[in-house]
C-alpha cells in the first residue's frame, strides 16, 4: 500500500513537471512572437520612411509620406518628439500596465515599436541596405546564443539586475549629454559599454521571464500571464534594438 502511494506522488511529480515544462515552452514561444512581430513593425515603418527620407535628401520624389511630413519630423524640432517618444512610452507602459487589459497592453506595445521604427527610420538613409542587413543577422545570431544561456544556464543571474539596471541609466545620460557635446571618445565608450549592457541584460531578461513563469504557473492568473509575456517581449525587444543600433554604428557602411 505504501509503495502504491509513493509511486502515486511521484507519478503526479512527473505530470505536474510536464505540465508546467510545456506550459513554459508555450509561454516563451508567446514572448517570442510578440517581439517578433513588434520587429516586423518596425522594421515595415523605419523602411518605409526611411528610404522616402533618403529620396528626399537626395532630390527625389517621394513614394508614400510627402516631403513637407517628412521636413516636419526631421527637419524642425519635433525630431526630439520622435527621438524621445519611444522612451517615454517604455516608462508610462511599465508604470501602468498592471491596470491595462491583455489588449490595450498588446495594442499599446505594437504603437511602442511603430514609434521606435520612426525613431530608427534615418539609418536607412544613412547605411547601406547590405549593411543594414549584415548587421541585424550578426545581432539576431548573437541575441538568439545569449538568450539561449540565459534560458539554459543553471547559473543563478538575476543579481545581475541592479548593476545592469545602473548602466542602462547611465547610458541614456551619457548618450543625452553627447547630443550636445559630440565627443567622439564619449560615443565610442557609449557604445562599447552599451554592447556589453544589452548583451547582458538579454541572457538576464530571459531568465527572469523563465523563472518569473515558474513561480506564477500555479497561481491560475492567466491574465498576469498574457501580460508579463508582452512586458518580457518588450524587454527582449530593446535589447535586440540596442545591440542592432550599437552594432550598426560600429561596422555599417555609410551611404
Amino acid at each position: 500500500m505504501a509503495e502504491n502511494q509513493a509511486f502515486r506522488r511521484v507519478g503526479a511529480g512527473v505530470v505536474r513537471t510536464a505540465v508546467i515544462d510545456e506550459g513554459l515552452r508555450a509561454h516563451m514561444n508567446k514572448v517570442y512572437a510578440l517581439m517578433s512581430i513588434a520587429m516586423i513593425i518596425t522594421g515595415m515603418v523605419a523602411y518605409v520612411v526611411g528610404s522616402d527620407l533618403g529620396r528626399a535628401m537626395s532630390g527625389q520624389p517621394t513614394l508614400i509620406v510627402p516631403p513637407e511630413l517628412l521636413q516636419l519630423m526631421f527637419g524642425s524640432a519635433f525630431r526630439w518628439v520622435i527621438i524621445f517618444a519611444p522612451l517615454g512610452v517604455v516608462f508610462l507602459f511599465s508604470a501602468t500596465i498592471a491596470r491595462m487589459s491583455w489588449s490595450t497592453a498588446q495594442t499599446v506595445f505594437w504603437v511602442f515599436a511603430g514609434l521606435m521604427g520612426l525613431s530608427l527610420s534615418t539609418i536607412f538613409a544613412i547605411y547601406t541596405g547590405i549593411s543594414i542587413a549584415q548587421t541585424f543577422f550578426v545581432t539576431a545570431i548573437a541575441f538568439a546564443s545569449l538568450s539561449l544561456w540565459g534560458y539554459t544556464t543553471k547559473k543563478d543571474i538575476s543579481g545581475w539586475g541592479s548593476f545592469l539596471f545602473m548602466g542602462v541609466i547611465g547610458l541614456i545620460v551619457a548618450s543625452v549629454l553627447n547630443i550636445f557635446i559630440a565627443s567622439s571618445a564619449l560615443h565610442f565608450a557609449v557604445t562599447v559599454i552599451g554592447l556589453l549592457v544589452f548583451a547582458g541584460l538579454t541572457a538576464y531578461d530571459t531568465q527572469k521571464i523563465k523563472n518569473t513563469y515558474l513561480q506564477m504557473a500555479g497561481t491560475g492568473n492567466t491574465e498576469w500571464l498574457e501580460k508579463s509575456a508582452i512586458m518580457g517581449a518588450l524587454g527582449l525587444y530593446i535589447n535586440f534594438i540596442n545591440m542592432f543600433v550599437l552594432l550598426l554604428q560600429i561596422f555599417g557602411q555609410r551611404e
